[in-house]
């Protein structure tokens, strides 16, 4: 095994774990808020809003990641440059950048997935809790934000450190859309150096390290908020 190559890329694998944690949290954070609007939608919405939420997360759900990542990239992004004025636009040298698209199809297909989750949860939660909010005169609104969404999260912990994990491993996908990531940047060590396992050990011992905070991180909220059924 030769690990000497490290001295010369260190920079690069610096900056390549840092757009793929950069990834994962963009895509988590904003996905989960766009899930909780989602699940909301699916559960109590109105007709108008519950269908078009369910098609999104079943198309998405029922659809390859990287089909939808190429879908964006190759298809949205040949698309904007003919929107008058956004080439010269401040947003341009963001909306140019396969990390851009990265970001939003990793957000979306998370916030499918996510919602679904939070559906489930949100029907689990005991319907006295409700019941107890509205006799207390909850609006609709603050019972969700108070009491509801609270218990969904607390109910499906578990689950949501799971779908972290596999948000995790599902960012080498973007490496097919230029980005730098951390396996691009494998992937260039391997072309410069003919090594293939060496880089590859080093991806792998980073997503697991990454991998454990994240278990670790979700037990301690876990062990804060017990549930109880």
């Amino acid at each position: 095994m030769n690990f000497g190559w490290i001295a010369a890329y260190w920079p690069l694998l610096v900056a390549g774990a840092v757009q793929t944690v950069l990834l994962l949290v963009i895509s988590v954070v904003f996905g989960f808020i766009l899930a909780v609007g989602l699940a909301r939608a699916q559960v109590s919405g109105p007709r108008w809003l519950a269908w078009p939420a369910k098609i999104f997360c079943t198309f998405l759900r029922g659809t390859p990641l990287l089909i939808q990542l190429w879908l964006f990239y190759y298809g949205v992004g040949s698309l904007m440059p003919m929107i008058p004025g956004l080439r010269g636009s401040f947003l341009w040298p963001v909306l140019r950048e396969g990390f851009f698209f990265a970001a939003v199809s990793f957000t979306l297909n998370y916030a499918a997935y996510e919602a679904e989750v939070l559906r489930g949860a949100l029907l689990s939660v005991p319907k006295g809790e409700l019941e107890a909010g509205r006799a207390f005169g909850m609006s609709p609104g603050k019972l969700f934000r108070r009491i509801w969404l609270p218990r969904a999260i607390r109910i499906a912990l578990p689950t949501i450190a799971g779908e972290v994990v596999l948000q995790l491993k599902a960012t080498p996908l973007a490496f097919t859309v230029t980005v730098m990531d951390l396996y691009a940047v494998a992937y260039k060590v391997r072309q410069d150096t003919l090594l293939v396992y060496e880089p590859l050990i080093v991806v792998t011992v980073f997503y697991v390290l990454v991998t454990m905070l994240i278990v670790r991180a979700f037990r301690v909220v876990e062990a804060q908020v017990p549930i109880r059924r």
